[in-house]
């Protein structure tokens, strides 16, 4: 019970995020914006993470799973900064709702973790409460013009971090999610700085008011660095496909934030295709509960 509620908390960190940067991207160009939430979050996992653990030094054979990783997590960075302001709102919902049947279709392309019949269900209920939740925001659904560049670019942004998610698993059997995370973002961090550095030169800092600073910030520390420690996590104990349908319930949580603090709508179809969503991941965890129930009986 315990990893999936920290699991959920993981999807609310990610659900209050949208809201947040949306004020943080009133003063500040998205890759710079990105560039500075990225480095707060190594600063806070160098500085706070580094010293929860034991540092266990990197073995040969691990710098693989790290580096597709990290590789993952830099790349979904890019990918979704340029996607999200080349397409509908709409479109980016459904696309990242997908996540679970990436890390279902990865982990079976790698043969690095099995798909439960009771998380297929799951991940198929789960995906119809995003698109319910989709339809009463009232967003536009378009694959024309700059829309299909777009959409492209989020589907190569969720492919990205669903590797990040499948590989980073591995590393939780010798690393704490501590250690891994750091090292994720001392690697991801120091990338994007490279991409985005022209970028950043041309702001003038001095401008930024204090709600920008503010909106980075958070963004940085609580859903980029604490959320993602948790995510690895959690991976580790649930496994990454069926962690991956905790991902569909931050809409959720967008919806309801934006709603609270954005004056936004939350309708009757996005109330059903929250509950939806819900319903989703019962069916995924009580069948998977009832599943490893059935193989202990029967090797006893």
């Amino acid at each position: 019970m315990r990893v999936h509620l920290i699991l959920a908390l993981v999807a609310l960190l990610w659900g209050l995020n949208p809201p947040v940067m949306k004020i943080g991207l009133l003063h500040m160009p998205p890759m710079p914006y990105n560039a500075v939430r990225l480095f707060a979050a190594f600063a806070v996992s160098w500085l706070v993470l580094r010293r929860m653990c034991t540092w266990i030094p990197l073995r040969h054979q691990d710098r693989k799973a790290l580096i597709i990783s990290s590789l993952g997590f830099f790349f979904f960075q890019i990918f979704f900064t340029f996607g999200l302001q080349l397409t509908t709102a709409g479109n980016s919902s459904l696309i990242l709702g997908c996540l679970p049947v990436s890390i279902a279709l990865i982990n079976h392309f790698h043969r690095l973790e099995g798909i439960k019949p009771g998380v297929i269900q799951g991940i198929v209920i789960s995906l119809a409460g995003v698109a319910l939740m989709v339809a009463g925001t009232g967003k536009e659904i378009s694959l024309s013009g700059d829309h299909i560049s777009g959409a492209i670019l989020l589907l190569a942004a969720q492919m990205s971090y669903g590797y990040y998610t499948v590989f980073s698993r591995p590393l939780s059997t010798t690393y704490s999610a501590y250690q891994i995370t750091t090292y994720i973002l001392m690697i991801s961090s120091g990338l994007f700085a490279l991409v985005s550095l022209p970028s950043m030169l041309a702001v003038d800092w001095q401008t930024i008011a204090w709600p920008g600073w503010a909106s980075v910030i958070y963004s940085g520390v609580f859903p980029l660095c604490l959320a993602n420690c948790l995510w690895i996590w959690g991976t580790a104990k649930a496994g990454s496909t069926t962690a991956s349908l905790y991902n569909n319930l931050a809409p959720v949580f967008a919806v309801g934030a934006g709603y609270l603090f954005l004056g936004e709508t939350f309708g009757w179809l996005q109330f059903i295709g929250a509950v939806i969503i819900l319903a989703g991941l019962y069916v995924a965890k009580s069948k998977s509960a009832k599943t490893a129930l059935e193989k202990g009986n029967v090797s006893s």
